[in-house]
C-alpha cells in the first residue's frame, strides 16, 4: 500500500469532495482525480455518523448507505482501522488532541500516504499534507 503519491481523504476533504469541491485546490482536485487510489479511513464513518446524530450534519440517506455510495461514485478505496494503526494513534506526540484525526494521522505514516486535509496540525507528525 505504500508510495508517496496514494492519497487518504481527511472527513472534511471528503465531505468538501461531495458538497463543495472549491474548498479544495485544483491541483489537489486534479490530483485526488487521477490517482490510482483514493483512500478514505473508516474513522470518518464514525465522524459522519456523529455529525448526523448531532445534527450538524443532513444527509439524504443514512450514513452507512451515504458513504457507501460516495465511495463508488468517486472510486475511493476504504482502509480499516487495525491494531498498528490504533496502537501508533496513542504513541503520537500530543500536538493533535482530535482522536479521530490522530487515526487518520497514525494511517497516514504506517501506510505513507499523502493526506488531504485543511488542518496543518498534521504536518508537525512528517505527514505529507495536500489541500
Amino acid at each position: 500500500m505504500g508510495g508517496s503519491r496514494i492519497k487518504l481523504l481527511d472527513t472534511c476533504a471528503l465531505l468538501w469532495l461531495v458538497h463543495d469541491q472549491k474548498k479544495i485546490s485544483r491541483p489537489t482536485l486534479e490530483r485526488i482525480n487521477e490517482e490510482p487510489v483514493v483512500y478514505v479511513s473508516a474513522i470518518s464513518g464514525f465522524e459522519i455518523g456523529l455529525k448526523c446524530q448531532a445534527g450538524k450534519l443532513k444527509l439524504p440517506v443514512p450514513p452507512l448507505e451515504w458513504i457507501e455510495r460516495i465511495v463508488e461514485h468517486h472510486h475511493l478505496s476504504l482502509i480499516g482501522l487495525d491494531f498498528d494503526i490504533c496502537v501508533k494513534a496513542t504513541e503520537l506526540p500530543p500536538i493533535h488532541k482530535d482522536p479521530c484525526d490522530r487515526f487518520l494521522i497514525a494511517t497516514a505514516i504506517l501506510n505513507r500516504l499523502q493526506i488531504v486535509t485543511a488542518d496543518t496540525r498534521f504536518e508537525a507528525y512528517g505527514v505529507t499534507v495536500l489541500m
